[in-house]
């Protein structure tokens, strides 16, 4: 009998602080720099601020980029681009500092932290902290068969809630969420078609790598496969994700709920965060006040979702590549938003002048009687 109750997130999450909301926005109001002529930034600096329930808000001076890494079965239909069960190479291009994000978190001294939750490889061929959460090699093909057995739907789960938690207890404060993975851009638009009451060719984009329009139909006929196995659990989300998910998107939901628990902002990358997002939303509403969504990947299934959940994308670079990259684009602009609410001097206030009190006072004498020409009350 399973003890995970995911309904306990409803209670358990808070939104963030909105006094502390409106105290921010009333600091930007007094400080030299006109309100609204930041743009975006100043509404970042203010929800900043109520995230970490701090005026003026403090410096992001720990961030960290993490990302879940797995190989979806699905992947063998040829729905993307690279091969079926290829995502360790990546893993180890990342870890190497080849691919866009180790550049990019280099440059900004950002550490990097990867969580194998399904690739198909043996663990022996990675680091011991990278594999030491796994869940099972590669996860099942979703059209004709779910992406993992109940138990193991859990134990993602648990996993992804663990990893929040070390985050959050190591000083981490802020996340930019991604993935690496083969496939998982196929179960995100099952996830988000099913959620959002939507076709399969409605969210069915083309990946990181731009397949052609002969993969692109397959994708899609892949994922309106999967939606008729999805539709009869959309009560259940844990249930969802082990049908149509995989351990990488179910470990990614509990990381999500839990950072909202431990009041830790995530800085949502591409399409799968999206989708990990919108099955968080479901299970509880007030858990996307704590993400932002860096960029605009051109991926369909990522904007349907984060229109569902209101949340606008900072960057429209059309970034695909994934792996957190566009997550780490939109970081500066996370950081320049907190220095600036910081940092900016309030507007001097005007000293009264000698002659100010004398004016107030000139209706009266000096005596206390009504000087001339204003009627007393009577």
């Amino acid at each position: 009998m399973s003890s995970l109750n995911l309904d306990d997130f409803t209670d358990l999450i808070e939104r963030p602080d909105g006094g502390v909301r409106r105290d921010a926005e009333a600091r930007r109001e007094r400080q030299v720099v006109p309100p609204g002529s930041l743009g975006r930034l100043d509404e970042l600096g203010e929800w900043l601020a109520a995230a970490q329930s701090a005026v003026p808000v403090r410096p992001v001076e720990r961030p960290r980029v993490v990302l879940f890494a797995g190989d979806h079965g699905i992947a063998e239909l040829g729905v993307s681009a690279r091969q079926a069960g290829s995502a360790a190479e990546l893993v180890r291009e990342v870890l190497e500092g080849g691919r866009p994000v180790s550049v990019l978190a280099r440059r900004q001294g950002v550490p990097v932290r990867i969580v194998d939750m399904a690739l198909d490889c043996d663990p022996k061929t990675l680091p011991e902290d990278v594999v030491r959460h796994r869940v099972r090699r590669g996860s099942g093909r979703i059209d004709v068969e779910d992406a993992l057995t109940q138990e193991e739907a859990e134990a993602a789960f648990r996993a992804g809630v663990a990893v929040a938690d070390e985050e959050a207890d190591s000083g981490t404060d802020l996340v930019v969420l991604g993935d690496v993975s083969v496939g998982g851009t196929t179960a995100a638009g099952v996830l988000v078609a099913a959620l959002c009451g939507v076709d399969a060719s409605v969210v069915t984009g083309r990946g990181g790598l731009a397949i052609d329009d002969l993969a692109w139909m397959r994708k899609c006929a892949a994922i309106r496969d999967a939606l008729r196995r999805a539709r009869p659990v959309l009560g259940d989300q844990l249930r969802l994700l082990a049908t149509v998910g995989g351990a990488d998107l179910t470990a990614m939901t509990g990381f999500l709920l839990q950072c909202a628990v431990r009041k830790l902002p995530v800085v949502l990358d591409g399409v799968v965060a999206a989708a990990c997002a919108l099955v968080g939303q479901r299970i509880a509403f007030r858990a996307p006040d704590w993400w932002l969504a860096a960029h605009d990947s051109g991926e369909p299934g990522q904007a349907k979702a984060l229109d569902r959940m209101a949340l606008e994308p900072l960057l429209h670079h059309g970034v695909t590549v994934g792996e957190g990259t566009g997550g780490l684009l939109a970081l500066p602009l996370v950081q320049a938003a907190a220095a600036l609410a910081a940092e900016l001097p309030e507007k001097p206030v005007k000293p009264e002048e000698p002659g100010d009190q004398e004016t107030a006072g000139a209706a009266l004498a000096p005596d206390g009687q009504e000087a001339a020409g204003v009627p007393s009350e009577r």
